[in-house]
């Protein structure tokens, strides 16, 4: 869901449009997930239905931070690929950093390796901070930046309710699978009895 580029046109096909809005009210039903389980996550110790909603959570963790890691890939790839909206430099960087996290979750759910953040919290953290620049760039476009000017960083592709742009969806699922593995690593050790032992 990255890419940056001059405003929609508003002879754009109707699919186009259904797509953007169907993905910016994902993006917001992400927002709403991980802020109510990051809540839970925090309160856990003092409120007993948080540790029991953390708990009743982390079995599906990684899946959930797998399934929004792939929907935020597929995504990107239908508005660059089929919509034709060709990504700026800082689309890619979060691109490179989205796009191995599909399957490096999906690996770690199979084997249901609480401690994949380890290998998750870099790539993810990474492309959480550029997100959240170029949210805010997106929302004051008449920012200067070092995007080349042929494809600006500034301009939006999508602007939904006002305030969703391409890179504020990539900003909910960074944040949704950094507390997904979050939630993961505080799983019972008994919920992990199928992970394949470490090699010595």
């Amino acid at each position: 869901m990255f890419r940056c580029g001059p405003p929609v046109d508003e002879t754009e096909s109707v699919s186009t449009a259904q797509v953007a809005r169907f993905v910016a009210v994902l993006s917001l039903l992400c927002w709403a997930g991980a802020a109510a389980a990051l809540a839970a996550t925090l309160l856990r110790r003092r409120a007993r239905w948080a540790s029991q909603a953390v708990d009743a959570l982390a079995p599906a963790a990684l899946w959930l931070g797998c399934l929004v890691a792939t929907v935020t890939t597929v995504g990107s790839l239908y508005f660059s690929e089929v919509a034709h909206y060709e990504p700026c430099e800082l689309c890619w960087y979060q691109r490179i950093c989205i796009y191995p996290l599909s399957a490096t979750l999906a690996v770690a759910a199979i084997r249901r390796d609480r401690n994949v953040w380890r290998y998750v919290a870099i790539p993810a953290g990474v492309g959480l901070v550029i997100a959240a620049y170029h949210t805010q760039l997106q929302a004051f476009p008449e920012q200067s930046t070092f995007c080349p000017t042929d494809v600006p960083c500034t301009i939006r592709y999508v602007w939904e309710f006002g305030f969703v742009s391409l890179p504020f969806m990539a900003l909910a699922a960074f944040s949704f699978v950094l507390v997904m593995v979050r939630i993961a690593a505080l799983a019972p050790k008994e919920l992990n009895h199928g992970q394949s032992p470490t090699p010595a």
